[in-house]
C-alpha cells in the first residue's frame, strides 16, 4: 500500500481493537482497573470505535478498485464476490480453528465468559461461510463479525456497480454511481443503523462504507472540483443529517476519518524512516493481527490467571505481554498462512481461468 496515511490509520486502529478486546474480555484487565480506571474504561468501551477506521478505509479502497472514477462498470459479479471471499476466508477459517483450540486450552486454565464453547461441526461450516452470525451461530473469535461484514460489504458494493451497469447500458451516467451509493447511504444512516436487530448485515454499517467510497471518489485529482463537491455532498448529507436528528459518535468519528481521507487519502511519504517501516509493517500484518489475536490474548490471560499472582502491576505487565505477543503472532500468521494461501488461491483462480477460456 502506498498511501502512507491509510498506512497509519490501519496501523493505529489496529492496535486499539486489540488493546480494547485485552481490557473488554479481562480477567487481566479486571486485576488492573482499580489501578487504571480510566484508561481501562476507555479501552473497554469507546476504543472500539476503531473500528470505524476500517470501515470507511475498506469503502475508500473498494472504490478504488471497483470504480475508482465513480463510473458504471461492467464487472463479473460473482467473480468479483469470489475473488473478496478468496482474500478473506481462508486466513480467517485458519485463526477461527486457532481461535477454537485456544478455547479449549484456555479452559484448562481459567473458567471466564470469554471462553467459547466447544465448537459444533455448523458453527465452524458458518464461520467458513462467513455466515455464523446471521445463522445465529456465537463467534469463536472476537472481531469475527467485522469480517463477515466486511464481505458483505464489499458483495453490497458489487451489486450496485452491476446494477448501474445495467440501467445506464453504452450511455455515460456518472452520476448513477455516487446517486445510488448516496440513497444506500441515507437509509444505512437514517434507519438501519438505528436499529441493532440489523448489526449482522451490511445495511447497518454500509454508511460508514459509503463515507469512505466518496473520499476516493471527492479526492481524485482528475475529478473538477464541482464534481468532487457534489459526490462528496450527496454522500456525506446524509450523514450529517443523521448526526442532528440521533447524533452517534461511531457515525461522527466515521465522517471524520472519511474527510481527512478526502485531504491526504492519496498522500504518499517518499521520505525513509524507521518509524514510517514500523507504520508500514503494522499496516501490513493489521489483518493478520487483527484475525489471531484474541486467541493469543486468550492463551496469556488464562497463563496470567493461573500461574501470576492477581497484583495489578503484574497482570497489567501480562496485558503489555498479550499485546506484543499479538503482535508477533500476526506477524507470522501473515508471513505463513495469509500469504502463501493468498498465493494458493490466486494459483487457482488463474489456473481455472485459463482452463475456461481455453
Amino acid at each position: 500500500m502506498k498511501y502512507g496515511v491509510i498506512n497509519l490509520l490501519k496501523a493505529v486502529a489496529a492496535q486499539l481493537i486489540v488493546l480494547h478486546h485485552l481490557a473488554f474480555y479481562g480477567p487481566m484487565a479486571d486485576q488492573v482497573r482499580p489501578f487504571l480506571p480510566d484508561l481501562i474504561d476507555w479501552l473497554a468501551g469507546s476504543a472500539r470505535l476503531a473500528v470505524q477506521v476500517f470501515l470507511v478505509v475498506g469503502g475508500f479502497l473498494a472504490a478504488k478498485s471497483l470504480a475508482p472514477s465513480a463510473q458504471p462498470v461492467m464487472i463479473d459479479p460473482l467473480g468479483a464476490i469470489w475473488r473478496r471471499y478468496a482474500k478473506l476466508a481462508p486466513p480467517f477459517i485458519a485463526a477461527t480453528l486457532i481461535a477454537a483450540v485456544a478455547s479449549l486450552l484456555a479452559s484448562h486454565w481459567m473458567d471466564h465468559h470469554s471462553i467459547s464453547a466447544p465448537a459444533t461441526v455448523g458453527q465452524l461450516a458458518a464461520h467458513a461461510a462467513l455466515a455464523h452470525g446471521v445463522l445465529g451461530y456465537p463467534s469463536l473469535s472476537a472481531g469475527a463479525w467485522y469480517v463477515a461484514i466486511d464481505f458483505q460489504l464489499y458483495a453490497m458494493m458489487v451489486g450496485i456497480l452491476w446494477l448501474a451497469a445495467r440501467i445506464s447500458g453504452p450511455v455515460r451516467r456518472p452520476w448513477l454511481v455516487p446517486t445510488m451509493v448516496a440513497i444506500c447511504c441515507a437509509f444505512s444512516v437514517l434507519h438501519f443503523n438505528l436499529d441493532s436487530s440489523w448489526d449482522n448485515w451490511a445495511p447497518y454499517f454500509f454508511g460508514s462504507y459509503g463515507l469512505g467510497m466518496a473520499a476516493w471518489w471527492a479526492g481524485d485529482p482528475r475529478r473538477k472540483t464541482r464534481g468532487a463537491v457534489l459526490v462528496q455532498a450527496a454522500i456525506f448529507l446524509p450523514a450529517l443529517v443523521a448526526l442532528a436528528v440521533n447524533f452517534r459518535s461511531r457515525l461522527a468519528l466515521a465522517m471524520m476519518v472519511a474527510c481527512a481521507l478526502v485531504i491526504f487519502g492519496r498522500m504518499q511519504f517518499e521520505r525513509k524512516s524507521r518509524l514510517l517501516s514500523v507504520v508500514n509493517a503494522l499496516a501490513r500484518t493489521s489483518y493478520a493481527v487483527f484475525l489471531i489475536h484474541f486467541p493469543v490474548c486468550l492463551l496469556v490471560n488464562a497463563a496470567f490467571t493461573r500461574f501470576v499472582p492477581a497484583d495489578p502491576v503484574l497482570q497489567g505487565a501480562g496485558m503489555l505481554t498479550a499485546w506484543g505477543a499479538s503482535l508477533v503472532a500476526g506477524a507470522a500468521f501473515h508471513r505463513w498462512v495469509e500469504i502463501p494461501l493468498g498465493r494458493l488461491l490466486q494459483a487457482s483462480t488463474s489456473q481455472t481461468g485459463n482452463t475456461q477460456r481455453a
